[in-house]
């Protein structure tokens, strides 16, 4: 079990998680989302992508991560890869506006990858999706805003990245890489 230590927005961390999901395991696009513009999104519309599920919002320390999402999402999209932000006010309270203010800071800063409504990533009340993404994963919470899931064109979780793992970063794009060729 890894150790991660949260202190205001910053996240201490050794690396990313990695977790296979077992056979019996519903896949993402088994599951539907909302859209930011409130509406349902079924998530099999991205089957047979390789997909990077992310929790963002738009005050955190790691909010500029979106200008690297985006050009991991432009670099990628053309082989099959996307990515899926669920914006979330779950950690100190860091995505306070509405769906149109999440979607209006996200098009100032020039996110064109898909967005979903604000979205409950821990606890009680965890929407499906995190359900599935943290149970793939060994079943431990989420730890803080733009921690990402990779996943692969089965709809099964390859890979968990923490926050403190930049979108550009070696480790993350060599497994995008892996994932795109199906390794």
């Amino acid at each position: 079990m890894r150790i991660v230590a949260v202190v205001g927005c910053a996240l201490v961390s050794l690396g990313s998680l990695v977790s296979v999901a077992s056979a019996d395991t519903k896949s993402l696009y088994d599951l539907e989302a909302t859209s930011i513009d409130g509406s349902r999104k079924p998530l099999s519309d991205f089957k047979g992508r390789v997909a990077l599920v992310v929790n963002t919002a738009s005050q955190c320390g790691f909010t500029p991560q979106y200008a690297e999402l985006q050009e991991l999402y432009a670099r990628y999209k053309d082989r099959g890869f996307v990515v899926l932000g669920f914006p979330s006010n779950d950690f100190g309270g860091q995505e306070p506006g509405s769906e149109a203010d999440i979607q209006k800071f996200c098009s100032s800063k020039g996110v064109s990858f898909p967005l979903f409504a604000k979205t409950k990533v821990v606890g009680q009340g965890k929407h499906p999706v995190y359900q599935l993404l943290t149970a793939s994963t060994g079943g431990e919470e989420v730890g803080w805003n733009f921690e990402k899931f990779l996943v692969g064109r089965n709809g099964l979780v390859v890979e968990r990245f923490t926050s403190s793992v930049r979108p550009l970063s070696p480790a993350l794009t060599d497994s995008i890489e892996k994932a795109l060729a199906g390794r």
